[in-house]
């Protein structure tokens, strides 16, 4: 088991928790914008913040993502 995977869990569980989303949603969210793979690219930085700060982090990958897109 890679070093990162529980770390993937614990951001998955807590942005489901803060943003009230179902384990799904967060699912279908993280691939669409390849969250994961961020998440993984930043494991050394982001696993020693709070979760707070990751949920926020996250967040605002995704939107930077969404407006590459557009």
């Amino acid at each position: 088991m890679s070093k990162e995977l529980p770390f993937l869990v614990l951001c998955v569980e807590e942005y489901k928790h803060q943003k009230e989303m179902t384990g799904k949603e967060v699912m279908d969210l993280f691939n669409q914008y390849s969250v994961f793979e961020y998440i993984q690219a930043f494991y050394d930085v982001l696993h020693t913040t709070g979760t707070k700060y990751i949920v926020n982090d996250i967040d605002l990958y995704i939107q930077s993502r969404q407006t590459a897109q557009s």
